[in-house]
């Protein structure tokens, strides 16, 4: 094989193509990035967030019954905006009361010789004394590490308190104690390491935030997700959508916000620290607010409220760039930033369905452009990569001007290596592409080369894809709502997988010019799954999602033999799965049925082409929250969405189904009409996948090459009118498909730093098996 770039064939400015996505989800900012190590520090930790909280959540009383008394109430709080504080009394001289923080995970992580900045608000009761009171640093039994005393006044006052730790312990607690009779109210007790990222007081973990920064991303979405619009319109409410305001300020007067990953946020981690940390790491801030609409729950802005939102968009863009004597941008100042953050892009709405949302979309988009034409925004194709819902993304967008479309999808590794010139015949002309989440699935070595085979077509397919970056970024191990996820983490360590080392490859090494590349010789493609007719055959099963299901009138029909097999009526109870109804050995068939929803209301699923529970094709109508059908594939238990579109099921209701396979082409049909329909595509792997790029500050040309396959792959790589060549090469080989990171072990991975000596004329590169290559070349 032979690989020429053309270096003087400049086709596009790579501009800001490889960044992250924040959310937080898996505990990915309190527990997390945000360096608190107090959980529940307002006590506002409340059913609402999760059906086990309770305002004293992660907090534990001691003290003797009777003698003492321990609890949470509001009204005349330090903030209305967090209402709750906690209450120790104590009844009788001598006694001794209190409560123990128990942080994140397996608790405090304290480290020797550390320094830990505690504060919190404090008073004593009107008819009560003022008792003595102890602040610790202590072991999970309750041993102090370091206690210091506070007398407190009877005003709600904030008490700092600096403290080093004479031991580490990764189980750390802290302990405040009321000693001797009276009444104490506690408020925002809170516990950070001085040993922030950069130092910052209401600072970032700083192996986190270092490992982000590691990256060079070119940068940041955030806050999400599906968390910025699911919950209530009312900017008030305890459940609220995300509101940029309310996460500003002092970080008292932040309202607690239930998440709807069912987790209480603090909001210590908000829009000023996040415009911060994307400046401290050098990558653009990319905010995404929601569109006036919660498609979860169907509630839509009208009027006055939806103006609301709409305002709310053109202030956020006046505190990221606004002159100092501006509304926002003096907030922006007071808070510590004179200088604009430089914010240039501006998402609205996450994963939107209905048309709710797209009659919203155009009334920002006027108001924004109008006001900032500067700003690149960005529209919504919902949460897959094809189908009914993702088409009406698209246009929208091209009806109402947006400058992007941020596209989504969740996918096995068979699907992205099938995909990597999915946008091949994407028009620049267009809105640009925005992948602004994907992931394959697991953060195995075979998922990470699967993402690096399809970034390479990402890259190659600029400008029509301008911006791209992986979601889920972060994880706490005992906080998993979602996964695959790329850092790992507990209260002390990382796990870096090897998602992470392909995403931070291509990032440090993106480059600013994508070059013109020619292939020679390369031979076939290479079929790494089961051949066509294979993978089409397999048998028929039935199942209700969480509901009791009739099936009636089923017929199976083999066109190529014309064999029929008949059933009368299946019945399910909620939780059963059919047996086999047959199976097809060609991909010439058809499935016929009735079905009607007895009980429940999330509909069911018709898997074809079935091997075992985790290879197969299969049709689902209804699904989570009762909203889709969708054709998807599961192989080797990792599941692709192939197409979509919204969607209910009816109880009792009777569906007249039919389902055709036609070699790789399945269609759907619902009471005659035609639903879905899709080509399942070959999972052909190329020899070897590659991008080629130019650094403009240092002139090196940069190749990055994957190889897919279990063999060696050798190739002849030609700078054209280069006379010879010299350079770097960074590589990650020598895993099996299914290695993966282990906590701890923070080695594996981590690309190989090799010389490429001075070579006249070509250069002969051998690509290990399974193996990643970026190549950073030079003439001499």
């Amino acid at each position: 094989m032979k690989l020429t770039i053309d270096t003087k064939n400049k086709k596009a400015e790579l501009g800001s193509l490889f960044g992250i996505f924040f959310e937080d989800l898996n505990h990915a900012a309190d527990g997390g990035l945000y360096a608190e190590l107090i959980q529940n520090r307002s006590f506002e930790f409340a059913p609402i967030d999760h059906p086990d909280y309770n305002a004293l959540t992660a907090w534990e009383c001691f003290g003797r019954e009777n003698l003492t008394e321990i609890y949470v109430t509001e009204g005349d709080a330090v903030s209305s905006k967090n209402p709750h504080y906690l209450v120790i009394k104590v009844k009788q001289d001598g006694e001794q009361a209190g409560v123990v923080n128990t942080g994140f995970n397996s608790g405090i992580p304290y480290k020797s010789n550390e320094t830990y900045y505690f504060t919190c608000f404090a008073r004593s009761a009107e008819d009560s004394g003022i008792p003595e009171i102890l602040v610790s640093l202590c072991d999970a039994d309750g041993s102090v590490y370091a206690e210091q005393a506070l007398r407190v006044t009877k005003h709600w006052k904030k008490y700092d308190l600096t403290f080093l730790a004479p031991a580490t312990d990764l189980c750390g607690r802290l302990k405040l104690t009321v000693c001797g009779k009276g009444e104490v109210q506690f408020d925002f007790v809170s516990l950070f390491p001085a040993d922030t990222y950069k130092g910052r007081t209401n600072g970032l973990r700083r192996d986190l935030a270092e490992a982000l920064e590691d990256m060079h991303p070119k940068f940041m979405r955030f806050p999400g997700g599906c968390l910025i619009h699911d919950g209530s319109l009312n900017a008030d409410d305890r459940n609220s959508q995300y509101r940029w305001k309310n996460s500003i300020g002092p970080l008292w007067e932040r309202p607690a916000r239930r998440s709807n990953w069912s987790y209480n946020q603090t909001l210590g981690l908000g829009y000023y620290e996040y415009f911060l940390f994307c400046e401290d790491i050098g990558a653009k801030p990319l905010p995404v607010l929601p569109g006036g609409y919660d498609p979860h729950h169907r509630q839509a802005a009208e009027g006055e409220l939806l103006q609301e939102f709409i305002q709310d968009a053109l202030d956020l863009i006046e505190f990221a760039n606004g002159a100092v004597d501006s509304t926002w941008g003096k907030k922006r100042a007071e808070m510590g930033h004179p200088q604009p953050f430089g914010l240039e892009y501006l998402g609205i709405g996450n994963e939107e369905i209905g048309e709710a949302f797209f009659e919203r979309f155009p009334l920002f988009q006027k108001a924004i452009k109008e006001a900032y034409p500067e700003i690149r925004l960005i529209g919504t194709s919902g949460p897959f990569a094809a189908g009914k819902e993702y088409e009406r993304g698209w246009k929208s967008a091209v009806e109402d001007g947006a400058d992007l479309v941020d596209e989504h999808y969740y996918q096995s590794p068979e699907w992205f290596i099938a995909n990597t010139d999915r946008y091949d015949a994407f028009s620049p002309e267009r809105p640009h592409v925005f992948v602004g989440e994907y992931a394959s699935k697991a953060n195995t070595w075979f998922n990470a080369l699967a993402e690096a085979a399809f970034m390479t077509g990402l890259q190659n397919n600029a400008p029509a894809v301008e911006l791209a970056c992986y979601a889920p970024l972060l994880c706490n191990v005992d906080y998993v709502n979602w996964q695959p996820d790329m850092l790992w983490y507990d209260n002390h360590q990382i796990m870096y997988t090897p998602n992470y080392y392909i995403q931070k490859l291509f990032m440090e090494h993106q480059g600013d010019i994508l070059l013109e590349q020619e292939w020679e010789n390369t031979g076939e493609l290479v079929n790494i799954g089961m051949d066509e007719q294979e993978r089409m055959s397999g048998m028929v099963v039935l199942s209700g999602d969480e509901t009791e299901m009739e099936f009636t009138e089923t017929i199976l029909i083999n066109e190529d033999t014309g064999e029929h097999i008949q059933i009368p009526r299946i019945h399910l109870n909620i939780g059963e799965i059919s047996e086999s109804l047959g199976a097809f050995s060609g991909n010439n068939y058809m499935i016929c049925l009735k079905a009607r929803e007895l009980d429940g209301w999330k509909g069911f699923r018709v898997s074809f082409a079935q091997k075992d529970k985790e290879n197969r094709l299969f049709w689902q109508f209804g699904g989570w929250e009762n909203a889709d059908s969708m054709l998807g594939e599961d192989i080797n238990g990792r599941n692709s969405v192939l197409t979509q579109r919204s969607r209910s099921v009816e109880q009792n209701r009777i569906y007249d189904v039919q389902i055709q396979v036609r070699g790789q082409r399945v269609s759907v049909w619902l009471d005659g009409e035609l639903e879905l329909e899709t080509q399942v595509r070959p999972i052909l792997a190329k020899p070897i996948y590659s991008a080629a790029s130019m650094d403009k500050h240092t002139g090196e040309i940069i190749l990055k090459l994957v190889n897919l396959l279990p063999v060696a792959q050798e190739t002849e790589i030609c700078l054209k009118d280069a006379e010879a060549v010299k350079g770097k090469a960074f590589v990650i080989e020598g895993y099996e498909k299914e290695a993966c990171a282990h906590m701890g072990d923070v080695q594996k991975f981590v690309p190989e730093v090799r010389e490429v000596l001075p070579v006249q004329g070509s250069l002969c590169w051998k690509m290990q098996p399974l193996s990643v290559s970026v190549l950073r070349l030079q003439s001499v």
